[in-house]
């Protein structure tokens, strides 16, 4: 199915009865990775998955969104399919999004799966360093798309121009103030291997949120899908049994 918000063609599906569990897939993700868990979920709530703008089968922001762009798609997104203070599950740029809509929105709780949200000023290499200082040289304007095959990562090079905007202006946002407004019961899972958003930031984002716990589990940046039947275990007894 397809709903147009912020003239972007949304994909999404929805499936179950309930209350309302929403989920929010990683960045270059599809509604796919987050079936793992929806289906899980089916028989005592309403599931809504979507592709977020820029991923799967819905179309790109129209121009280079923020992660409050998304934010705000998000609302309009849930008010017209008219979920009601869902149940929030993000994993990884879906966890930063669900962190930035939760600050200011209804919800009946949060789930956060490898979400980067604290931003860590890491020290650049010396040889990145010199690219990056000779880009900005006007006589060499041209090398800036052969710089990028060697300091971009991998998810900057694999994304349109417009995406590789929108990555940019999301990954160096701290979304610590944020974070900080949530009320709601909030359960952080993360795997103990997870190079993508270290267990580090995960420890620091429960100590700053009123009501969080943390679950390390072993695996990667995608340990909720490498420990399934726990993750679905842990989540049924967050959700009270329902």
């Amino acid at each position: 199915m397809k709903i147009n918000v912020k003239d972007v063609d949304i994909n999404y599906i929805q499936y179950g009865e309930g209350k309302d569990i929403l989920l929010l897939h990683g960045w270059g993700q599809n509604i796919e990775m987050m079936r793992f868990l929806g289906d899980n979920f089916s028989s005592k709530f309403r599931v809504t998955i979507l592709d977020l703008p820029g991923f799967g089968e819905s179309g790109e922001p129209t121009y280079d969104w923020s992660i409050s762009d998304y934010s705000d798609m998000l609302e309009i997104f849930v008010n017209k399919l008219n979920i009601k203070k869902p149940i929030i599950i993000g994993h990884s740029f879906g966890g930063r999004l669900a962190i930035r809509y939760s600050s200011n929105h209804p919800i009946e709780k949060l789930v956060l799966l490898g979400a980067p949200c604290i931003r860590v000023e890491t020290k650049l290499p010396l040889y990145i360093k010199i690219l990056k200082y000779l880009k900005t040289l006007p006589f060499l304007d041209s090398f800036g798309e052969y710089m990028k095959k060697y300091i971009g990562s991998r998810d900057y090079k694999a994304a349109s121009p417009i995406m590789r905007k929108v990555l940019v202006n999301t990954v160096n946002e701290d979304l610590s103030n944020y974070a900080k407004q949530i009320e709601e019961p909030t359960l952080l899972i993360w795997g103990d291997r997870d190079t993508e958003a270290p267990v580090e930031e995960a420890k620091e984002l429960e100590k700053i949120m009123i009501d969080a716990a943390l679950i390390i589990l072993p695996g990667s940046h995608y340990a909720y899908i490498e420990n399934l039947q726990q993750v679905v275990n842990i989540l049924n007894n967050f959700f009270g049994g329902e």
